[in-house]
């Protein structure tokens, strides 16, 4: 049986799907490209089998989903690559109008539960695909993600950036699980042995990664804009593990996005089996 597996197209999946492909035989995976917002529809509708997806989507549909162990796409500090761009202090955005990318769902949420809970701000927020500095000019801040932000990031521009990673950090002393990788329950009746035999590739590409970042920037197609050297820092930024601290974590975003009807119900953490 195929498995139809959710790729994002960002730097901080690279590492993992290049691993992945380049160790083990794929010949029994379709990989199907798209960005988080994308992809997350894609799998509550049934078109992919699994992906590394938001976080928040398991939350908002874990009835239909498990995941994978020990595997996330993860922040203990910065994450580098989230970031919301401001013309003004953060201190200064209570009651703002904040602009926000339409390719994400996790981060969105993030920043909505960091803005009324971190500093007690009430904001509004618009959905915008306008670049950043057009974007800013009607927005006093603007949040960006994945490849995106972090060529905003490095774009020298003089716009305060601040890192969602870093303050969720500062907020709870905790990583933020940004994405974590989802499973249709029916995927995992009907393609269980296959399942199982990805999950256990995926864990020793993520490995293989580790070792490999070097070699993997070389030949990374990112290449075109980041230099091989900040693409290994950035990757070694990023936690790819999924441990018992991790998914405190996400259960303490859970129960915020909850406590702020962003999400219907409380997740409980399912796991393949």
């Amino acid at each position: 049986m195929t498995i139809n597996i959710g790729h994002i197209k960002y730097a901080n999946c690279t590492p993992i799907f290049t691993a992945l492909e380049s160790h083990f035989d794929c010949t029994g995976y379709r990989f199907v490209d798209g960005v988080p917002s994308q992809l997350n529809a894609m799998l509550r509708a049934g078109g992919i089998d699994l992906s590394p997806s938001s976080s928040i989507e398991y939350a908002t549909a874990h009835e239909q989903y498990c995941l994978l162990p020990e595997l996330s796409i993860s922040a203990i500090g910065p994450v580098k690559s989230v970031f919301m761009f401001s013309r003004v202090p953060i201190e200064e955005l209570d009651g703002a109008a904040i602009g926000l990318t339409a390719e994400s769902d996790t981060s969105v949420n993030l920043l909505k539960v960091l803005l009324a809970r971190k500093y007690g701000f009430s904001n509004t927020f618009e959905r915008t695909t306008l670049p950043l500095a057009e974007a800013l000019e009607h927005f006093p801040g603007l949040l960006l993600i994945g490849d995106l932000a972090l060529k905003g990031a490095a774009s020298g521009s003089d716009f305060f950036c601040y890192d969602l990673g870093q303050l969720w950090h500062e907020f709870t002393g905790l990583p933020f699980v940004f994405a974590l990788w989802i499973v249709r329950r029916d995927a995992a009746r009907e393609k269980h042995a296959e399942l199982k035999a990805l999950a256990r590739d995926l864990v020793a590409a993520k490995k293989l990664a580790y070792d490999s970042y070097a070699e993997i920037a070389a030949g990374s197609e990112e290449r075109a804009w980041l230099s091989e050297e900040a693409l290994v820092d950035y990757w070694q930024t990023i936690s790819y593990e999924l441990t018992e601290t991790h998914l405190e974590g996400a259960r303490l975003f859970f129960r915020h996005a909850f406590e702020m009807g962003l999400i219907p119900s409380l997740p409980e953490l399912r796991f393949l089996e």
